[in-house]
């Protein structure tokens, strides 16, 4: 028995593994509304007109909170120990890493720290970036390709780099899921 994790948490874990790996990856890309149900089904509070791609990676549906009309997509890993919200109007581009969890390395037992993360509304999170564990990306802001986030981002604020650093503002509150494109290629 894990000290980190209950015994219901454990069979869910069991039971979204074989559920993700036949009835979520499997699914056509359009199926959109059907990997949403099968996210709900396992406690997951998802929004209206969201996007997920098949191949997209969620550690624990019932930790998670998505806003409408997000779209997360090709191959995105959303390894969300503990509570994790994303909010509406939200892009992350293909590759990117959401890590909400870490280890306690100076505890002397190497403990799991399940923390969580959040992503505030009309961000873009754009390819192969690293979001890390207890992190607020605030609304309106865009992380750029590649960049590792390890401290909260602010409003309106682009990003970039590692560790990532402040690169620019945006000048107008922007909705990357409307505005933008609507689907990242891939």
């Amino acid at each position: 028995m894990s000290k980190f994790y209950s015994k219901k948490e454990l069979f869910l874990r069991i039971a979204w593994g074989i559920v993700e790996a036949i009835a979520f990856r499997y699914s056509p890309r359009w199926f959109y509304g059907w990997r949403n149900f099968i996210l709900r089904c396992f406690g997951a509070r998802i929004g209206d007109g969201v996007k997920i791609y098949p191949s997209a990676r969620i550690m624990y549906p019932w930790l998670l909170e998505i806003g409408d009309h997000t779209l997360i997509s090709w191959d995105v890993k959303i390894y969300n120990l503990g509570r994790t919200s994303i909010g509406s109007g939200v892009t992350i581009s293909q590759h990117a890493h959401l890590c909400g969890g870490t280890h306690e390395y100076l505890s002397g037992h190497f403990d799991l720290a399940r923390t969580g993360l959040t992503v505030e509304r009309n961000v873009w999170i754009a390819t192969e970036a690293f979001i890390g564990p207890s992190v607020t990306v605030h609304e309106g802001s865009l992380v750029a390709a590649r960049a590792v986030v390890v401290k909260d981002v602010g409003s309106q604020t682009i990003v970039g780099g590692n560790p990532a650093r402040k690169i620019g503002t945006l000048e107008k509150p922007y909705n990357f899921a409307v505005d933008g494109a609507r689907e990242t290629k891939g």
